[in-house]
């Protein structure tokens, strides 16, 4: 096998020996040989079998000559987006251009198309007509049947067919591509490869399909919003590698896209393979005069220890793409590659996370997953855990402590999502004692989501007394362990289900609570999830019940503007949401008041030593702001309390992390309390 990169020119190709390539990888995202990088993983594992590949990394679209670097390869060409959905990277949930791509050098954006897969795809017919065409990766794997598309407002027909190409190996591909590469490379031609786990071909033979559910058709699908939740429901069902089904669609009578069940996980031996390929853990040499790959940033120093989540939250496409059974590295494998990274110049003594999906799932949820799969129409976590699921934290507590160990490394931190109910389950506390106490850096996030039920229950997410139990436990450990740290909440706005009282109730348990969190985001419907069938059709695929969505951009402005109330610019918002709902009772300056009766119109200009405000009315308002303080018992609140800033702070969003520095900061926390009344 080759060390160094993989080649990107033809005279690094022919630098080999080579007078042509086997597969060119053609992908949305610039070159980064790093495990974290799906089109890293891909092609290391098709090298380790014996096949060349030359990486086409950002083409110009408009240009078919920049398909042509390798010249045409003899078995075809792979096609992936990149790590993430081009529309997704390209445009926030208001549909609005982002400024900034972190898988393109400095960050540029604009170096790669919309819906990026077919514009490839596209592009290289014009110039190589029969060659195969295997795409794959997040895009491709979650539209490979017909869906709903947020970003036109409409159901599309499958990516095979909008691109042309000939196969989609969906999913986690390592066992695909590489009994896809097997048999071009014996001599099928590609419209004969219909046999393959976790891929989806295309047929003009309905005969050809052996024991199969047909899917509504296409057509109907796209008139009919109940049979889109249907056929949507089928799918779900069938995303397990050991009970799916084969499952077609047919396309104006005559066409059948054929999807064949899910590729069998990897076991831990495969799994340690894939890691242990000899990645070259950094961006192309190339980029570094434009700055880099910015995305790198954030995983260099990271490490993937699973795959695969049963948590199941309605609104992540994982089920769809990765399957719900957990697959995990061995303790040396990550071990091995930690000290890879330790080598690494740039290396300051920080992992910054160990984890997956969900860092602390390390085995399947139950011992039958592995032989008999997941359980069809029940889950593991929801709406409570499974008497069979095996809530054991001992295996990643153990590679924590290994990992710390480890000579050069300082701090191990876990910042992948963790499943605080999982925590909860566990009647074991170590676990969460030791996260606490080494792999917390003063704030720790987690997802509740949300905390009306109502809106819970849509999101496949536990009830908020759980969430509530698990911040006990949490402020309980850190008490024992005389440390000042706080969670920093998650939050989602205007998911299906989530009416404006939801939002005001979530508004009502932010100020209790005494949480400002910083971030929120709103909803986004992409492909391949149960919340995104919910906010097309307004049915529950699973029940065909009604679902309340919220579609109007101004509503759902207020929801989201509810969540972060104490916000100047969201007065006007909050107010009017209050007005709508009948909750004049939240307006004013009392106690539970979201908000005060009037826009307050001064402005604070925070210093070191203290706070001055610019404003005509400045005496009323500061009448207002201690009248509001002895009407909600003052001290919790007031600066002067020398334990305040821990009170306010202790089931925290605050931005500022600032609690922890006693002087200053304490002073300043008086004005911010003013600031947000």
């Amino acid at each position: 096998m080759n060390t160094g990169f993989l080649p990107i020119t033809k005279q690094e190709m022919l630098d080999r020996g080579w007078d042509q390539v086997d597969f060119v990888y053609v992908c949305g995202d610039a070159y980064v040989d790093h495990p974290s990088f799906g089109a890293s993983i891909i092609t290391r594992v098709l090298e380790a079998n014996g096949y060349k590949i030359g990486f086409i990394a950002q083409p110009d679209w408009k240009d078919p000559k920049s398909i042509d670097v390798f010249g045409e390869p003899r078995l075809g060409f792979l096609v992936s987006s990149g790590n993430m959905d081009s529309l997704v990277n390209h445009y926030t949930v208001a549909k609005k251009h982002r400024g900034t791509d972190a898988f393109t050098p400095g960050g540029v954006m604009g170096k790669r198309p919309d819906r990026a897969v077919t514009v490839y795809c596209n592009l290289i017919r014009q110039t190589y007509k029969k060659n195969a065409i295997i795409i794959g990766g997040l895009e491709a794997s979650l539209r490979r049947m017909g869906h709903y598309d947020y970003w036109s407002d409409s159901v599309r027909r499958s990516i095979l067919l909008e691109s042309g190409a000939d196969i989609i190996s969906y999913g986690m591909g390592e066992h695909s591509i590489v009994e896809i590469a097997d048999a071009l490379n014996s001599g099928l031609d590609v419209k004969d490869v219909t046999f393959i786990k976790g891929t989806v071909y295309k047929t003009r033979d309905e005969d050809s399909i052996y024991d199969a559910i047909r899917l509504p058709d296409f057509e109907t699908i796209e008139a009919d919003k109940l049979a889109y939740a249907k056929s949507f429901a089928i799918q779900y069902k069938n995303t397990d590698p050991f009970q799916a089904k084969t499952m077609y669609e047919c396309y104006g009578g005559k066409t059948f896209v054929v999807q064949n069940p899910p590729a069998l996980p990897l076991t831990e031996l495969e799994m340690d393979d894939v890691y242990k390929l000899p990645y070259m853990r950094a961006y192309h040499p190339s980029y570094e005069a434009a700055g880099g790959i910015p995305a790198l940033q954030e995983i260099k120093f990271s490490l993937t220890s699973n795959r695969g989540c049963y948590g199941e939250c309605n609104f992540c496409a994982l089920t769809m793409h990765e399957g719900r059974i957990v697959q995990a590295r061995s303790h040396e494998s990550i071990i091995t590659e930690a000290k890879q990274m330790i080598e690494d110049p740039d290396f300051k003594g920080y992992i910054h996370d160990v984890g997956g999906p969900t860092a602390e799932f390390r085995a399947p949820a139950c011992s039958k997953q592995m032989t008999k799969g997941a359980c069809v129409g029940k889950r593991c976590l929801y709406p409570k855990p499974c008497i069979n699921l095996n809530v054991d934290h001992s295996d990643y507590l153990k590679l924590l402590r290994k990992l710390r160990k480890l000579q050069g490394v300082k701090k191990v931190f876990v910042r992948s999502g963790f499943r605080f109910d999982y925590v909860v389950a566990d009647k074991n506390k170590d676990f969460l004692k030791e996260l606490c106490q080494y792999h917390v850096s003063g704030q720790l996030r987690v997802a509740p989501e949300h905390i009306s039920n109502n809106v819970l229950s849509k999101m496949g997410k536990p009830g908020v007394e759980i969430y509530n139990e698990f911040v006990k436990e949490f402020e309980k450990v850190n008490e024992d362990l005389h440390l000042n740290q706080f969670i920093v909440p998650y939050l989602m706005s205007s998911h299906p289900g989530s009416k404006l009282e939801d939002a005001i109730m979530l508004a009502q348990y932010l100020k209790k609570n005494h949480i400002s969190p910083e971030q929120v985001q709103d909803f986004y419907p992409t492909p391949g999830t149960v919340s995104t069938t919910m906010y097309y059709t307004g049915l529950d695929p699973f029940t065909l019940l009604p679902v309340f969505v919220e579609h109007n951009p101004h509503k759902k402005a207020m929801q989201r503007a509810l969540i972060q109330y104490w916000k100047p610019e969201n007065y006007d918002l909050v107010k009017e949401a209050l007005k709508e709902a009948g909750r004049e009772d939240l307006i004013g300056f009392g106690e539970e008041c979201l908000i005060p009766p009037r826009k307050m119109t001064y402005t604070y200009k925070m210093g070191k030593r203290g706070d001055k405000k610019t404003d005509a009315g400045k005496k009323a308002a500061l009448a207002s702001s201690k009248s509001s303080n002895s009407k909600s018992g003052g001290t919790k609140h007031n600066s002067h309390d020398k334990n305040s800033h821990k009170n306010v702070s202790k089931h925290d969003g605050f931005k500022e992390n600032s609690a922890r520095k006693k002087n200053d900061k304490a002073r300043d926390s008086k004005s911010k309390t003013r600031r947000k009344r």
